[in-house]
């Protein structure tokens, strides 16, 4: 298995509905569901179905980790009129653990900083990019002392608010 890290800036996207996001993934949990969403991921085409994604929160305090998940779907262009090549590619994935990172994170930029972690390029400028296997299973070990364990998926599956709206753009 590979993992990815993804990026969110609230400099470049506020995301004011993730504290109804993060309501919806714990009501799906007491249902054993699942909550699906979509996340740019920069140019990289080689996030694949089953691979691991942790999503980390840069510029902003508090900066660090604050969710993981699985990708449910390999990247796909969706139109974008901004961008010079016209569209951005997505991944569609679940979440196995989800906190607002507006008040908190799992794990803090300043804990990312001491090794092992800190061979990782953490503040890339594009999500996407292959977490190190080197950094990968204690980042993984770090996780799951931190959320209680590494999940995946249950079978049933609930569109994210974010899924919702490219479902519709698309």
């Amino acid at each position: 298995m590979t993992a990815f890290l993804l990026i969110w800036s609230p400099r470049k996207w506020p995301w004011p509905d993730l504290p109804e996001v993060c309501e919806a993934f714990v009501r799906s949990r007491e249902q054993q569901q699942v909550v699906i969403d979509n996340w740019g991921c920069g140019f990289s085409r080689s996030l694949m179905a089953g691979d691991r994604v942790f999503i980390h929160r840069v510029a902003k305090e508090p900066k660090g980790l604050f969710a993981s998940g699985w990708v449910t779907r390999a990247p796909y262009e969706v139109p974008d009129v901004n961008r010079k090549r016209g569209y951005r590619l997505c991944i569609d994935f679940s979440y196995d653990w989800l906190v607002d990172a507006h008040r908190e994170v799992v794990i803090t930029r300043d804990e990312l900083r001491v090794h092992p972690f800190s061979v990782q390029t953490w503040d890339a400028q594009t999500s996407g990019n292959v977490i190190k296997p080197m950094v990968e299973g204690p980042l993984e070990k770090l996780w799951a002392e931190r959320t209680g364990g590494r999940r995946a998926p249950p079978a049933v599956v609930i569109p994210g608010p974010a899924a919702k709206a490219a479902q519709k753009q698309g």
